[in-house]
């Protein structure tokens, strides 16, 4: 039971920290699964991550969603920018083309590509925000580059993030278009996953409300203060750290 919670509580860790920053948490995930081999890690473990994620994401900006009623054009510009990653989504899920994807030495080069593009997205100057500026042209603009999240390592927070620099939008109002667009993206995922779910024969049990409880713990605490750093610094420890990463794992793959 100790070993199973530890488990649980280092993927909670991993899956909240890891979602909303930009170093890709399904690349994390996955290099976890591939060096230790968790006896806790299931299906509806990977859902529980998810939901805590979600969980945490819509209690955070719970009243910017409450005031969507009021607002209905960044509920309808949200739902646009997440079409092209659920379309696309669904059709390498679908095709188990996914799975493919979701190798080392992928994760290493789009670890270390994708930190070089933030860095330079990061070096924009900013002119637009949220209230003035989002509109179809740039949503879409944001939600096709979400795509490429798709791939593990390049990291749907990250490259949403860097869209709207590119786009000029300052460092917060970027991370608020990436952790708004997060809501569909973590709902599509836990979707997916409890549909396969339905299919197996498995037992609802309290690994599964740790999960759920942890991960909605970190992801809000991430959430909180990673808003709170971006308001007075840049990313570029961020792409440090990916860049690191990606060196690690060049090392373990051709040395």
């Amino acid at each position: 039971m100790i070993q199973d919670f530890i488990e649980i509580l280092i993927l909670s860790a991993v899956q909240g920290i890891s979602e909303f920053l930009p170093i890709s948490s399904s690349a994390h995930l996955i290099l976890i699964s591939n060096f230790y081999n968790f006896s806790s890690s299931s299906l509806f473990i990977d859902i529980g991550l998810h939901l805590g994620s979600l969980f945490a994401i819509i209690y955070y900006f719970k009243q910017d969603l409450l005031n969507l009623k009021d607002n209905q054009k960044l509920l309808v510009l949200i739902l646009v920018g997440s079409i092209p990653l659920i379309i696309f989504g669904y059709i390498l899920y679908s095709t188990d083309i996914i799975n493919l994807l979701r190798n080392t030495e992928i994760i290493a080069w789009t670890t270390l590509f994708f930190a070089l593009v933030l860095f330079f997205s990061d070096k924009r100057d900013t002119n637009q925000n949220i209230s003035t500026s989002l509109n179809i042209k740039t949503i879409l603009f944001i939600g096709l580059f979400q795509i490429l999240a798709l791939v593990p390592g390049v990291s749907r927070a990250g490259i949403t993030l860097t869209a709207a620099r590119f786009l000029k939008f300052n460092r917060v109002d970027s991370s608020k278009i990436a952790f708004l667009l997060s809501i569909p993206a973590l709902a599509g995922a836990s979707f997916l996953g409890l549909k396969d779910a339905i299919q197996q024969s498995i037992e609802l049990n309290y690994l599964l409300l740790i999960a759920i409880t942890l991960s909605f713990i970190f992801s809000f605490v991430t959430v909180k203060y990673f808003i709170k750093y971006v308001s007075n610094f840049s990313l570029t420890v961020f792409v440090i750290y990916r860049t690191s990463v990606s060196l690690v794992l060049f090392l373990i793959i051709y040395f």
